[in-house]
């Protein structure tokens, strides 16, 4: 991961309010989407912001990226109001939504170069839709394109006029595993270039794959922010239950165990003991080992990850 720059940042969140309404189904009150929340994005950095359906994450970025005027608190964005910013600011920055909002009538290249000629200093145009895959469905309508092949004429979209701050909204949703890894090395790339990349993603994997930094938010409040390794390192606690994998020949016997859950062989020579607790577990396991005269090629132990903590802040654990 890159390291998070110390220069200034290019998107300021602070305290953050935004009110929708009035909504009948509540006698006409406001409800408060947004509840103070707070963030910053750096070049040269991926900011990420998790949270589940309903927590504040697509309105935060309608707010960052000036399509909603906030309630309260203020944003910044390279240094201005997104809001009032005008073109010029627009010019700067790209936006991927994740409902496409693409024109379904349109082929992705037309759209792509009619985008471009927006800016003064587009990328070219023809080597994004190679490196995207998007050639080889170029003279297909938009409407007739499958969910990922969107996708990635959206991403397409946002990156073609050589912005400074990228928002991108579920960029991975719908991709096979090879399109996925292309948009992973796209993005890592915009990162080492320099680019400011605030994204929101379901998919923790991507999210711990990809994030120098994490916000996540529910109800419309910072619960808990770090990276990936600070959140997981607040998370396990020592009482924190461990899988301890390893890899020996196949076809072992496991002993019965006393201190840990259960040791299972998930594929040939690939071992899983769930529920290390304590000191004592772990030594049942080495003196087995040891009885055995086993000697394993590989040995790891896995903390909490990123969707672990994710799925302790939503059952109502602690927010770090």
């Amino acid at each position: 991961m890159a390291c998070v720059p110390t220069l200034e940042p290019r998107l300021v969140v602070d305290s953050l309010r935004k009110d929708f309404g009035p909504v009948p189904a509540l006698d006409g009150r406001m409800v408060r989407v947004l509840n103070g929340i707070s963030l910053t994005a750096h070049a040269g950095s991926v900011t990420t912001l998790l949270g589940s359906n309903g927590a504040g994450k697509s309105t935060t970025l309608g707010c960052a990226q000036g399509l909603l005027k906030p309630d309260g608190g203020s944003v910044r964005l390279l240094g201005r109001d997104p809001y009032d910013g005008g073109s010029l600011l627009r010019s700067r920055v790209g936006v991927m939504l994740q409902d496409g909002g693409l024109p379904p009538s349109v082929k992705p290249m037309a759209l792509l170069r009619h985008v471009a000629g927006m800016y003064a200093r587009p990328v070219n145009v023809d080597a994004l839709a190679e490196r995207l895959g998007i050639d080889s469905f170029a003279h297909t309508t938009i409407r007739r394109l499958s969910g990922g092949q969107r996708q990635r004429v959206g991403l397409a979209a946002a990156l073609v006029g050589n912005p400074e701050v990228v928002f991108l909204d579920e960029p991975s949703a719908g991709l096979d595993p090879q399109s996925r890894q292309t948009v992973f090395d796209l993005i890592t790339e915009l990162r080492e270039r320099g680019l400011c990349i605030v994204l929101t993603t379901h998919l923790m994997e991507d999210a711990q794959r990809l994030s120098d930094y994490v916000y996540i938010i529910d109800n419309g409040r910072n619960v808990a922010q770090g990276t990936v390794a600070e959140l997981t390192a607040q998370a396990t606690t020592a009482s924190d239950s461990r899988t301890l994998a390893f890899t020996a020949a196949p076809g072992l016997v496991p002993p019965a165990l006393h201190h840990a859950a259960s040791l299972t062989e998930e594929s040939a020579g690939h071992y899983r003991v769930e529920g290390i607790r304590s000191p004592e577990a772990l030594a049942e396991i080495t003196s087995w080992w040891t009885a055995q005269s086993i000697l394993p090629t590989s040995i790891s132990m896995e903390p909490k990850n990123l969707e672990d903590v994710f799925l302790d802040i939503a059952a109502g654990g602690t927010h770090g």
